[in-house]
């Protein structure tokens, strides 16, 4: 959409209230996908909750790829949106469950570093695309996405469902089988399922094939046990989740991802091949330092990755706000060193973005809710995100036109620096604990009752 946007508001003749509109929707509708996805999931299961996310995806690819008017577009928009939803929501839930502690890491920031890839395809194609006419090139932009939605439907059916959503069924068997194929020992797979079963609520010494789903299925009571009724550690999980989600957009990253040709306009670059080029490097710095924190991210820990990413944010940011400011207090004046300035901090804000807070928002929202809420304890995670998404991508435009381009900017520094101290005081490390050991990190000095939301420690060193 951020390349296609420039030849939209040619071709239909829209204001830049409705390009704000466009814009952001995605993310309106995306909330209500993410909200919708948690009960989904916990209903039909993790892996045909992406098939369906998939259809939802390829029948707005192929509404926004016909568009023949603002209204069909928004239309189209707002179906892939609720996809958008379903996906964020599933897909780092899914990698968490079918992973161990060693490399999960790795394996749930992947849907992250997929997406930013995926960007970078975008941000090419537009390129590409962007020689055709003006009324077929966007729509090719735009419509060409039905491709990968169909390999997603299909090639989810190859993976293994969630042993742990299995066993939540009543169905050990099964969930057994799958866990010796994704396991790198048969001991490990056995410690797993020990561990998922006293999660579940199910006696560890049981060897039946099929049990009765246990009662804390299906959501009865989620909603209760993490808003109305939290235990103390579920009460700091949530604020964790919510705040780690917020921040990954009250920093800024929409308004450089979605604008950053606009963001290039104003610091000199006029022409729309150049700016459409431009734009290619955001994404392949995204790509490439995502794929760079994936190598780390068991080896480093989430804590200091994120830590370290918050801290280049605030310089970055700072960096861009100067030299945009520098720009408009000279106005007609091509400056040229400015011009080098603003792609360099672009570029290092998306990069600095990329090796920490960007993936470890899934990674780390993923894995800290217990069993029981994990599914739509992530998808409060994932409204909450989208909502910010597009409170910026709605309002960015409106709030650089209030304050300067670069005074955004400097806002953004701002909230930085805030989320650097939330990051600092709220969140622990998880690196290599097993899922079941996790929410023993959020307890102070609070006994724990056994009433399927609470974890055991499987070993006296998980403590």
């Amino acid at each position: 959409m951020s390349g296609a946007m420039i030849f939209i508001k040619e071709d239909l003749k829209i204001s830049d209230v409705q390009v704000e509109i466009l814009a952001g929707i995605l993310n309106i509708c995306a909330l209500v996908g993410s909200l919708a996805a948690g009960r989904t999931s916990d209903y039909i299961g993790r892996r045909y909750t992406i098939v369906l996310a998939s259809i939802i995806f390829l029948v707005g690819a192929v509404l926004m790829g016909y568009a023949p008017n603002y209204a069909i577009l928004m239309t189209g928009r707002c179906t892939a949106g609720v996809g958008v939803g379903f996906a964020l929501m599933i897909a780092p839930v899914y990698s968490a469950e079918i992973s161990s502690p060693s490399t999960r890491g790795f394996l749930t920031s992947l849907p992250e570093l997929c997406i930013s890839f995926g960007i970078l395809l975008g941000y090419t194609s537009n390129y590409l695309f962007g020689k055709l006419t003006l009324r077929l090139g966007w729509r090719m932009m735009l419509g060409v996405a039905a491709v990968p939605s169909l390999a997603l439907a299909f090639g989810i059916l190859k993976m293994p469902e969630s042993p742990r959503w299995l066993v939540l069924e009543g169905r050990l068997k099964e969930a057994k089988k799958i866990l010796l194929l994704i396991s790198n020992s048969e001991e490990e797979a056995e410690s797993r399922f020990h561990d998922i079963k006293i999660a579940a609520g199910i006696d560890p010494d049981c060897v039946e094939e099929v049990v009765k789903p246990p009662n804390i299925h299906h959501g009865q009571g989620v909603w209760k046990d993490l808003f109305i009724r939290p235990t103390p550690a579920v009460r700091r999980i949530l604020i964790a989740a919510i705040g780690i989600h917020f921040f990954e957009h009250a920093t800024g990253i929409e308004a450089v991802v979605l604008y950053s040709p606009r963001i290039f306009h104003k610091a000199g670059v006029t022409s729309k091949n150049k700016l459409l080029l431009a734009t290619v490097g955001v994404g392949l710095t995204k790509t490439t330092f995502i794929l760079i924190a994936t190598v780390f991210l068991d080896k480093v820990g989430r804590r200091r990755l994120l830590l370290a990413s918050t801290a280049g944010l605030v310089v970055s940011l700072s960096g861009l706000g100067f030299a945009l400011t520098m720009v408009e207090l000279n106005p007609g004046e091509r400056l040229v060193w400015a011009l080098c300035l603003s792609i360099i901090f672009t570029y290092l804000y998306v990069a600095f973005f990329s090796i920490g807070l960007g993936p470890i928002t899934w990674v780390y929202s993923s894995e800290i809710f217990p069993l029981r809420l994990r599914a739509q304890g992530a998808s409060i995670g994932v409204a909450v995100n989208r909502l910010m998404n597009a409170i910026v991508s709605m309002s960015f435009i409106s709030i650089y036109k209030a304050i300067t381009i670069g005074g955004a900017f400097f806002m953004f520094a701002g909230v930085s620096l805030v989320a650097w101290w939330f990051f600092f005081f709220l969140l622990p490390e998880t690196k290599a604990k097993s899922l079941e050991e996790i929410e023993i990190l959020f307890t102070k000095n609070t006994r724990h009752e056994n009433q399927g939301l609470e974890i055991q420690p499987t070993t006296s060193n998980s403590v």
